[in-house]
Parts: structure tokens; C-alpha cells; sequence
């Protein structure tokens, strides 16, 4: 049997596909929202990532012929592998920028086209963003943490695959982090690389003091030594100060710094420092690592370790503590005989009830303190951008409600494909990396706080809200007629 190795898709994406076919309906116009549900470590907000890589997978989206003869070994029908042979992208996609804050329940992307091709590419598109989205959210609440400290990411050893690795390291970048230790990352998307030395190094010198002079002959002040091989304080350290003095000072050079990587570090770090600092090597600095992520980091700054940055590995490239971003694809709008129709989904889990229309995506900035103060979900035909005055209410509790003014509205999510074709120029990494600091910026310390955050409001307009009633009531009446009560 043929590997499918450009077919990524849930089997059931491609047994839909083979039935819209059958049912001629491939080319009916629907429109799919991508959100999600929870915040990852139940933060206050998500950082959106990987829609570069969507873009290429988009951009990229085509068939072989040995795929298609797997499908018609697999049992597929000939319409279907035919339709895949002249398969071309013709969807539209929205998507709110790389490393702008998100929240639940709002569109993060919106695909708009033929229901074959707006279905299928749903593995593609969560696969892509969830994963990217996940470790830019993590990444962003260490680089927090560190608290404009240098944080370097180490994580590929333990990552789940080569791929998760690479674009892990992305959007660890994406989320604030400065650096990776990870060569392919730093050759395909420019990443700063770190140099550090590993354990077996010194293991494999007759002496600590042999290895690390060794290591500073080639490196020299780039080198950072790694000193709890043996001993930190009374081996490590003291080692490193010898071979700073013998290599680096001779060539009027100063070290790049050594790595604790076991132990209790805040204490080891505050005893490094005074040996440090007494030898005249203030300038060298310190950097701890060992299964770190934002809350350990977070505890030795309060109890006062003196540390200069921090190496993160299998907790920030794994989000250890959060591995899921619960990203869903749920269709919102369908278009019969060149009418919209709303489309919303039931559950007995309230949380699963879906928000019918075709939406925009308003973010509402305070004009005199910049900070957001609630996104506003509308229909399709619906403008916030001339307002001078607003009502805000809570969707779920409308009682709530809030009337804002002196703000602006930003509409969040951008057009990314026009009819399969790219319209959306895709800004340099450290470009995204300085727009996601400056947007997490504009959100209240309520809100970017690790510790029960206060919850930012996404709120819906009127009239999507009352369309969503109906509809709810509508199918609510069909059932206690029909005797149909799956919903209640």
C-alpha cells in the first residue's frame, strides 16, 4: 500500500469530501470558524502562531499521483481522485496576525469556500495553529516570568518529533523568547543561536579546569561553561575563574557566562555570584536550567537568585503543564441558491453551542491609556469603526453591561488567502516578536497576571446575539414538538 505523504487529513475529512461529491454538493459556499475553548494554564489570554506555516501548507496544497492511486487502493472513487488530479485552492482565509492575544470563543481564523475544500484542510489547520499557538503561549509566560531576563530554548531533545521541535523553536521566538539552542530553527527561520557546552565535554577531559580551558581556546567569549559536573561551588565555579584568567583575560576577552543545571539554584546562584564578583567577573552571567518553566523561574527571582537568564527545555516545548490547545473548526454559514444562512451547532455541554454568521472581530482600545477593553464579535454587515459611544454586554449574563467612549476599534482578523491566492505578506519574525510584546502590552495587569487572571471580555453585537437565540430557541421548539429533547 501507497503512503499518502501529502494527504493530511482525518479520514473522515476525506469520506466527507467523496460524499459532497456523491451529493453534488462540493461547491456550496460555507463559511468554518476556528476557535477555541480553554486558555492554556488557565492564563489570561493565548498567543495566536503558525500562520506562516499555514500559509506555506495552503500555498503547498496538492496531490501526487501515487497519493491518488493510495486513495483507489484505500477504495475511494474515481470522481474523487479525478477532483483531487486538477485539485486548486480557491478558499478564502482570515486570521488574526502572528502574536496577537486571543481568547476563547472568538474566530482566531475564518475560512470562507467550496465545502470540499473548506472541510478538508481542517486537520491541516488546527494541527498547524493549535500546536504553534500552544507553545507561543507557554513561551510568552516564561519570557514573563524571566522578567526581561535572557530565556533560551532547549527543548528539542524531548519534543514530540522533529517538526514540533523546529517550529516549536519558532513559535517559542514568536512568544518572547530570545534565543534557541536548536540549529535547523536557527537556520530556517533565523533564530539567535546559544552556544553552550554539555556534561559529556567534561567527562571526557582527564580535568574539569583541562576541559572548560579547552572549550574556551575555541570559543572564547561566547563560551559559556557548564560547572555542576562535579561539584558547582567547589569544583564548577572556582574551575571556571582559573580558565577565565588563563584564556580569556590574556586576550583582553570576558566571559560569556556559566550554567547551573542542578541543585538548589537560587542558593547556588547567590553563592556563585559573591565568588564570582570577588574574582572581577561581575560582567559574567549566570544562567540556571533543569526542568524550569514560568512558575519555578518566578520563585527564584522572588526568593532573590541571582540569575541572568534561563535555559527551558521539555516543559516549554511540550507546555507541559497545559499540552492541549482545545482549537475547534466548526461551521458557521452556508450559502443556498445565493442566500446566507446561519449555521449553529447543539450540545449538551453548554460549552460546545457554536455562534451561527459569518463574523468580524473587533478589539476596542481605551484612546487615553491604549489598553484593550473588550473584543466584540459581529456579523459579517455590521461596523464598529464609526462609533463614538458603545454598549458592551456579556453574552451570557446580558445583565452585565458596560457603555464605552473615547475608544477605537481595530478589526482583528486580516484577509490571508482571496479565492486560494495569497494576499498576505507574512512581517519577519523579529517582527512578530516585537508586535506580540507590544500587544500583550496593551492588556491590563488584571488580565496577564499567572494567578487567577481577570477575564477579558469578548462580547457579541446585538443583533449576533439575538440570531443566536433564535436560532437556539427555534431548534428548542422543534424538539419539545417532535418529542426530540437531545438538547435540554
Amino acid at each position: 500500500m501507497n503512503f499518502c505523504a501529502d494527504i493530511f487529513a482525518d479520514y473522515n475529512c476525506l469520506t466527507t469530501a467523496e460524499g459532497l461529491l456523491a451529493a453534488g454538493m462540493e461547491d456550496v459556499n460555507v463559511t468554518f470558524d476556528m476557535f477555541f475553548r480553554e486558555i492554556p494554564d488557565k492564563g489570561g489570554f493565548a498567543v495566536m502562531a503558525g500562520l506562516e506555516q499555514l500559509i506555506n501548507r495552503l500555498e503547498n496544497l496538492s496531490f501526487t499521483e501515487e497519493s491518488l492511486s493510495s486513495l483507489k487502493e484505500q477504495g475511494f472513487s474515481d470522481k474523487l481522485t479525478e477532483y483531487f488530479r486538477n485539485f486548486k485552492f480557491s478558499c478564502d482565509v482570515y486570521a488574526m496576525p502572528e502574536g496577537t492575544p486571543v481568547f476563547p470563543n472568538e474566530p482566531i481564523v475564518k475560512v470562507h469556500g467550496p465545502a470540499l475544500q473548506a472541510q478538508l484542510i481542517e486537520t491541516i489547520l488546527l494541527n498547524t495553529v493549535n500546536h504553534q499557538t500552544l507553545i507561543a503561549t507557554k513561551a510568552n509566560r516564561v519570557y514573563r516570568a524571566a522578567s526581561g531576563r535572557k530565556v533560551i530554548e532547549m527543548g528539542a531533545r524531548r519534543a514530540q518529533g522533529t517538526s514540533a521541535a523546529v517550529d516549536g523553536a519558532r513559535a517559542s521566538y514568536v512568544g518572547g523568547v530570545n534565543a534557541t539552542s536548536l540549529y535547523p530553527a536557527s537556520q530556517k527561520y533565523g533564530i539567535p543561536v546559544a552556544t553552550m557546552m554539555g556534561h559529556g565535554w567534561v567527562q571526557l577531559f582527564d580535568s574539569e579546569i583541562e576541559a572548560f580551558k579547552v572549550y574556551l581556546e575555541e570559543h572564547g567569549e561566547d563560551g559559556m561553561l557548564l560547572v555542576d559536573t562535579y561539584d558547582t561551588l567547589d569544583s564548577g565555579v572556582k574551575n571556571a575563574i582559573q580558565a577565565f584568567n588563563e584564556v580569556l583575560v590574556p586576550k583582553g576577552l570576558r566571559p560569556a557566562g556559566i550554567i547551573i543545571d542542578s541543585g538548589d539554584m537560587t542558593y547556588l546562584s547567590k553563592r556563585a555570584r559573591r565568588m564570582l564578583d570577588e574574582a572581577g567577573f561581575p560582567d559574567c552571567d549566570i544562567y540556571a536550567s533543569n526542568s524550569l518553566d514560568e512558575i519555578l523561574i518566578k520563585d527564584m527571582l522572588n526568593q532573590g537568585a541571582k540569575i541572568d537568564g534561563f535555559v527551558v527545555g521539555e516543559k516549554l516545548i511540550t507546555s507541559a503543564s497545559s499540552p492541549v490547545l482545545d482549537g475547534v473548526y466548526k461551521l458557521c454559514e452556508t450559502e443556498k441558491n445565493g442566500e446566507k444562512l446561519p449555521a449553529i451547532m447543539l450540545s449538551n455541554n453548554v460549552n460546545k453551542i457554536t455562534t451561527p454568521c459569518s463574523k468580524r472581530v473587533w478589539r476596542l482600545f481605551d484612546m487615553e491609556s491604549g489598553k484593550a477593553i473588550a473584543d466584540v464579535l459581529t456579523t459579517e454587515n455590521e461596523s464598529i469603526g464609526d462609533e463614538k459611544t458603545y454598549s458592551l454586554f456579556d453574552p451570557d449574563f446580558t445583565w452585565k453591561r458596560k457603555t464605552v467612549d473615547n475608544f477605537v476599534a481595530r478589526e482583528m482578523l486580516v484577509p490571508v488567502f482571496k479565492k486560494g491566492e495569497c494576499v498576505y505578506k507574512c512581517p519577519s519574525l523579529e517582527d512578530i516578536r516585537a508586535y506580540c510584546n507590544e500587544q500583550v502590552a496593551s492588556l491590563w495587569e488584571e488580565v496577564i497576571r499567572f494567578e487567577n487572571p481577570h477575564k477579558y471580555y469578548v462580547d457579541f453585537s446585538g443583533k449576533l446575539w439575538g440570531i443566536k437565540q433564535s436560532m437556539i430557541e427555534k431548534i428548542m421548539r422543534h424538539n419539545d414538538t417532535t418529542g426530540e429533547n437531545q438538547y435540554v
